[in-house]
């Protein structure tokens, strides 16, 4: 694995998983397999380990890994089920979602993710399927774009950025990574330190193209349903749209809703939970971050399946 390809909170994240040998693991995430190689050093014989990824580039990867406990599937982690379902495969023990963008995708300026170099404006962490960002910014409606950068890139400018986005179209499409920036910074306003102006539009305009939160809970749903009892589920964020996503979606599964908790009942009168949260939220150590510095903003949270409540 180069520097480029460092997979984050890697021991925090097996030891998390509590993987025996002959667990049946899920790697919903490949990327370059940095989890998946470390999962498999501690599977035994009759271990297996399935990892999916919707980046073609992801799967081809995938192919340098010859051995018979391992297998690949295109698709995005929203399929978990039905892939899980295709392959006969009705309880796992172990999965592992390290979500987001990777550094393979960042660093390809063809990817049109980062405006760092100029690329065309894809976006696409699939790029055979789908709506590139260029097309979707053709044809998308101010208010709609507006919407978009407001509640996925958290913007305060997302008016001003959206309204110069669709003036900027008028005069010929936007088709380039740098193109966009440059339109950006200039209906920025007020720049965060340390912080380029278009950061916060690239990231919503990608989350939205992905469909990254949808996509998110409906692999933390399936999830839930196929993990055995005792199974961990084990997410790696790095922003706080997705951490509080998964942040919710164990709190909603893990403790009893507020409305009945406010009721005069006995504990056993309460409806069983089928997940446990396992100890708080990890982030990366200093020394991590100090070697890696794209794994400052990551967020580790652990989760376990109760045996005996329906999902």
């Amino acid at each position: 694995m180069s520097a480029a390809h460092v997979p984050v909170l890697l021991n925090e994240a097996l030891d998390a998983l509590r993987i025996g040998p002959a667990a049946v693991c899920v790697d919903a995430t490949f990327g370059r397999g940095g989890h998946s190689r470390a999962i498999l050093q501690r599977l035994g014989p009759h271990g297996r380990l399935l990892a999916l990824d919707r980046d073609p580039a992801a799967v081809a990867a995938a192919a340098s890994i010859a051995d018979p406990r391992f297998c690949i599937v295109h698709a995005p982690f929203s399929h978990l089920g039905p892939v899980l379902d295709e392959r006969g495969v009705s309880r796992i023990d172990a999965l592992l979602l390290d979500v987001g963008i990777s550094s393979p995708q960042i660093d390809d300026p063809q990817r049109g993710f980062s405006f760092r170099h100029d690329g065309p404006l894809d976006m696409r962490m699939d790029p055979t399927r789908g709506t590139s960002a260029a097309r979707w910014l053709e044809e998308v409606e101010e208010d709609e774009l507006a919407h978009v950068i407001r509640t996925y890139g958290e913007e305060r400018f997302a008016r001003p950025v959206a309204r110069a986005i669709v003036a900027a179209r008028q005069t010929g499409a936007i088709t380039r990574t740098r193109q966009l920036a440059q339109v950006v910074a200039a209906a920025v306003r007020q720049r965060e330190p340390g912080q380029d102006p278009a950061t916060r539009t690239f990231q919503a305009i990608r989350i939205h193209v992905n469909r990254e939160l949808e996509e998110l809970e409906a692999a933390l749903g399936q999830g839930l349903h196929h993990l055995a009892p005792g199974g961990r589920l084990v997410a790696i964020a790095f922003h706080s749209l997705e951490d509080r996503l998964v942040k919710q979606f164990i709190r909603r599964h893990s403790t009893v809703p507020d409305e009945l908790a406010r009721l005069p009942l006995r504990e056993d009168q309460l409806p069983p939970r089928p997940l446990v949260a396992v100890g708080r939220a990890i982030k990366p150590s200093a020394a991590e971050v100090a070697a890696n510095p794209r794994a400052r903003s990551a967020v580790m949270r652990v989760a376990e399946r109760v045996a005996g409540v329906a999902a």
